[in-house]
């Protein structure tokens, strides 16, 4: 257990480079791991939510050599079942995503996941495995949440799936039902949430030329079957996830700052935060690889933010609200009640514990800003994405902030803290680069 202390800081300056897109570096990972042959991933990201796609995969036949810079998968053809259970740790995407993959599998696995099933849900995706022909079930092993998948392949046919609880469910499917014995349809009983980690999931299957269909009010999926993954050689892009709180934090202390190794090319819904900056009045500007955001006097604006499709901004975007003048409304963030923690109760205790003023109800935060925030300290509930909220938080408010439990940030973005101190905030503690 590890405490940082983040004190008010005047202005950042300086450029430091977005770690490399934890979303890519696990999709890239599953689908080399299928692939028939040798594949590399170049640039990954190494952080515990990737690790533990790397256990996953090894432990149904992939081959990993994971040198710094360039992991060199050789994929799995057969899959076979794992022999002790696999570990997801409390990656909820590598769990969704390896469910359908190790139906593939000889024989029986069991997933093994650090963390609750009512947070993480997972029987929309089991109830539709079982409608293409596979059994699976939720159980334990030792004290943790299990999910038990039999081997043998998949049948395929039609399936539906809810699209406004996770979009995993959506992209698992995707990664395991090109081997399918026929065509897959997957028909989608809510509107998809999420739209744009699905497209992600879909650039990267193509890469490997596997092919699936999804038309543009993605109301199905059309997964032809009898598919063969092919190696591919890959560069995993910046984060935008991540980057978006060193955004957030140069924002709120009027600094000018470059965040490096961001491609606005990449399919990646939260680079919307460049939108949602310009819509505040950032000033800045985006270049081939590269983000930078101009110092100004000038106060951020309120907005109203529709999470819908980019869920892991909202933390972010709940800390630029505080420090905007008027009234934001962040709204259709249901889902967050479903992640690594509450997310929508974590902000709201933890803002309100500095003194913003920041309503809650069952989907929406809305937050009055200019309010003088105050250092406090902080408990962001095990959840990378709170802590890395309450450190950009503080650097404008009043006196230290204590955030407890930090190390939670290893789970996407290991050396935030130390790129937080590069750009010149007054951070103790926080050293987790891996």
């Amino acid at each position: 257990m590890v405490d940082v202390i983040v004190r008010k800081t005047e202005r950042l300056d300086g450029q430091v480079c977005a770690p490399p897109s934890k979303s890519y570096t696990q999709r890239m990972v599953i689908a080399s791991a299928l692939s028939d042959g040798k594949s590399k991933v170049s640039s990954p990201l190494l952080s515990e939510d990737t690790e533990a796609a790397v256990r996953a995969v090894t432990a149904l036949g992939a081959k990993i050599n994971t040198a710094e810079g360039c992991w060199t998968v050789q994929g799995a053809i057969p899959l076979i079942a794992a022999n002790e259970p696999i570990d997801c740790g409390e990656s909820g995407a590598t769990l969704r995503f390896m469910i359908p993959v190790a139906a593939l599998a000889s024989g029986s696995s069991a997933l093994v996941f650090r963390g609750s099933l009512e947070r993480r849900p997972v029987e929309p995706l089991l109830e539709s495995l079982k409608e293409l022909g596979v059994k699976a079930h939720t159980g334990k092993v030792g004290d943790s949440d299990a999910v038990f998948v039999d081997g043998g392949g998949i049948l395929g046919g039609e399936t539906s799936i809810p699209g406004d609880v996770s979009s995993q469910f959506i992209s698992g499917l995707m990664f395991a039902c090109p081997m399918a014995k026929k065509d897959t349809e997957i028909m989608l009983t809510s509107p998809l949430e999420s739209q744009d980690y699905v497209l992600m999931t879909k650039d990267v299957l193509a890469k490997h030329q596997v092919k699936v269909n999804i038309p543009n009010d993605f109301s199905k999926i059309i997964i032809p079957a009898n598919q063969t993954y092919k190696p591919a050689d890959g560069k995993v892009p910046g984060d935008f996830s991540s980057a978006a709180f060193l955004l957030a934090a140069a924002a709120i202390t009027n600094s000018e700052v470059q965040i490096g190794n961001l491609d606005y090319r990449s399919v990646q819904g939260d680079k919307e935060i460049l939108t949602v900056l310009k819509r505040m009045g950032v000033a800045g500007k985006v270049c081939e690889d590269r983000v930078e955001v101009e110092s100004s006097e000038s106060l951020l604006d309120a907005v109203d933010v529709d999470a819908k499709n980019i869920p892991d901004l909202v933390p972010a975007c709940a800390v630029l609200a505080c420090y905007a003048q008027g009234t934001s409304r962040i709204f259709n963030a249901q889902r967050l009640r479903m992640k690594e923690s509450n997310r929508l109760l974590s902000l709201y205790v933890n803002l309100k514990k500095m003194g913003a003023q920041v309503e809650m109800n069952e989907d929406s935060l809305t937050i009055v800003g200019r309010r003088v925030l105050q250092g406090a300290e902080v408990d962001p509930y095990n959840d990378h994405r709170i802590a890395m909220a309450c450190a950009a938080a503080a650097l404008g408010a009043e006196g230290e902030t204590t955030i407890r439990n930090a190390e939670c940030v290893r789970k996407s973005y290991p050396q935030f803290f130390t790129h937080l101190r590069m750009l010149g905030a007054d951070v103790v503690g926080g050293e987790f680069d891996r």
